[in-house]
């Protein structure tokens, strides 16, 4: 089939479409999602009314510009982004004479991004930015990845200038932050190295301070996104003869001769992102915050704003993979008929819609936990008078947010990674070619599920949520606010996953077996991982008719889930562990 009748027939995605106001799931969101106390925290209860024009007046007038923006976001994403997406992977970004290109379908679109005030999303007012939520941003990158996954790890990097909002100098702030705002300068975290990847405790990169009381660095950092950016924060020992975390430092460097790119990835996907190697050969830097704490505080707050980030990139994703599927199977005739009603396609339709709306729930729960937890820090630290008050509750929305920004990472991605696998098995033969966008899909999705984080180093960072009962404690508060009483039938299954999942912890617990818990960890916060979702599904349910149907058929499988998760928990089964050496060993 030529081309020219293959885009007619089967259109990669319809154009002149706004990827905000054509999704309605994320409209049903935005209109039941309460966001008062989000704004309150964000808008310093409209203290900036009367001094910035674009400023909001009230809770009704915050969520109109969040409306707002998120149309001029999805216009951008559907109608300039998602029409290059095709071309920026082909052309993807290149290295010569030591200068990273990006494709010009990337160039574009981050000029469009620029001109619409868009790269200072999160930023205060004070420094040009347009003071966004957490909230409202993922749903941002989520529009912008559904259009071109590779473009997110440049709009969605703006995690750096909000780490650099945090945690900077004032004089850092001041030099910094506007030029983020104005899209003047675009930035990279240079944290992983060749022998240091997710072990970040073994950076070796060195941050050596000279006679002058300056630092520079020195040392090789790899797998870097968009590492030719002009504004990187470098993790750095600064403590020589040191080893561990402790000894390592933040540092905020400015792109000058100092800097060496010397190579870009060749990668499966999102080729419009360069991953960059980067040798640091005596560069400048300043020191972000204070001696010793790079890893153990600003790292730790800089990679989960972007895990949050990389959960909503893979849900845009998976949102164009199955739009691309859906509309394949509608179009493609077998048997005299639309393949899209035969049980094995309908099937693995309808379980893709399920799961993505599953993650998309938990992206803004999520994405609602930080923001208040970072909102409550945020009112602590400008109102010291407030702290006593505040403290216990920014404690507990602290807490929740260590666990469900890894959780939600894990099944975002994991989701991601299956939609697009079936996606690509709905197109049949034509899905494996370059004809279809559904194979560039498939291979951006890989990596989501690796970079920031392997799924088994979330598992690790989730697994003490669960254990300790952080977990329960928020499904406690959920039982407390909401009357589940109309969709009883749904949240009794909901109830029974959090039995089941109190057994499994109760079980690795009494064993006291670090071994034995550290093997099933992964199965464990997959219950808790079907429990929570299961539980914000009902709240869904409360609102709409089509979602209690969702919510149904979420339960459905997830009851399956569980039981077998269960079952091999407490079967006290420990084949894989003792005999895992002699089966590897013998290959």
């Amino acid at each position: 089939m030529r081309n020219s009748e293959k885009f007619e027939l089967f259109s990669k995605e319809e154009k002149l479409t706004n990827f905000y106001s054509d999704n309605t799931d994320i409209l049903f969101h935005m209109q039941k999602m309460e966001l008062s106390r989000i704004i309150s925290l964000k808008e310093d209860d409209f203290s900036e009314k009367d001094e910035y024009a674009h400023a909001p007046e009230d809770w009704e007038d915050a969520r109109d510009n969040y409306q707002r923006v998120l149309e001029i976001v999805g216009d951008i994403a559907g109608n300039f982004v998602a029409p290059r997406a095709e071309e920026v992977d082909r052309q993807g970004a290149k290295l010569e004479d030591g200068d990273v290109y990006y494709a010009q379908g990337t160039k574009e679109a981050l000029d469009r991004l620029t001109k619409s005030d868009l790269m200072g999303f999160t930023l205060p007012r004070y420094y040009g930015g347009i003071n966004m939520p957490k909230t409202v941003y993922s749903i941002a990158i989520e529009l912008i990845s559904r259009a071109d996954a590779s473009l997110m790890n440049l709009f969605g990097l703006q995690e750096i200038a909000d780490t650099i909002q945090k945690f900077g100098s004032e004089q850092q702030k001041a030099d910094y932050l506007p030029r983020f705002s104005s899209g003047e300068v675009t930035g990279a975290m240079a944290l992983t190295e060749p022998d240091a990847g997710s072990d970040l405790q073994s950076v070796m990169l060195r941050a050596d301070q000279g006679d002058d009381g300056h630092w520079y660095l020195n040392g090789v950092k790899r797998f870097i996104t968009n590492g030719c950016g002009d504004v990187l924060l470098v993790l750095a020992r600064s403590e020589a003869g040191s080893t561990g975390g402790r000894g390592l430092s933040l540092f905020l460097y400015e792109r000058d001769e100092n800097m060496q790119i010397r190579r870009i990835e060749d990668k499966l996907g999102i080729h419009g992102s360069p991953t960059c190697e980067l040798q640091f050969n005596n560069a400048p830097a300043t020191l972000v915050g204070r001696r010793k704490m790079g890893l153990i505080r600003y790292t730790l707050s800089l990679m989960n704003g972007a895990r949050l980030g990389v959960a909503a990139q893979a849900i845009g994703i998976a949102e164009a993979a199955f739009r691309e599927a859906d509309n394949y199977s509608r179009q493609r005739q077998q048997f005299k008929t639309s393949i899209r009603s035969f049980s094995a396609v309908f099937e693995m339709l309808t379980s893709m819609r399920v799961e993505i709306e599953a993650s998309r729930t938990l992206l803004y729960e999520t994405s609602r936990v930080v923001d208040i937890a970072e909102g409550l820090e945020e009112k602590m630290e400008n109102y010291p008078d407030k702290k006593e008050e505040l403290k216990e509750d920014a404690k507990r929305y602290s807490k929740y947010a260590s666990l469900l920004t890894p959780a939600l990472k894990i099944h975002a991605t994991e989701m991601a990674n299956q939609v697009c696998y079936d996606a690509l098995q709905v197109h049949g033969g034509p899905g494996f070619t370059r004809d279809f966008s559904i194979e560039r899909l498939y291979r951006d999705a890989r990596i989501t599920n690796i970079y920031e984080g392997t799924t088994q180093l979330q598992v690790a960072a989730a697994i003490g949520g669960v254990i300790t009962g952080v977990l329960f404690d928020r499904l406690n508060e959920y039982e407390e606010a909401y009357d589940f009483q109309p969709v009883q039938d749904i949240f009794s299954r909901a109830q029974e996953f959090r039995n089941s999942l109190e057994s499994a912890v109760a079980h690795v617990k009494e064993k006291n077996d670090p071994a034995y818990q550290e093997f099933h960890a992964g199965r464990i916060v997959d219950i808790a991982l079907d429990t929570t979702i299961s539980y914000l599904m009902c709240i869904d349910a409360l609102h709409s008719d089509r979602k209690k149907k969702i919510a149904e058929m979420f339960v459905s499988k997830a009851k399956y889930r569980v039981e077998e998760k269960l079952n091999y928990i407490l079967s006290d089964d420990y084949l894989m562990i003792n005999e895992h050496d002699s089966v590897l060993e013998d290959f």
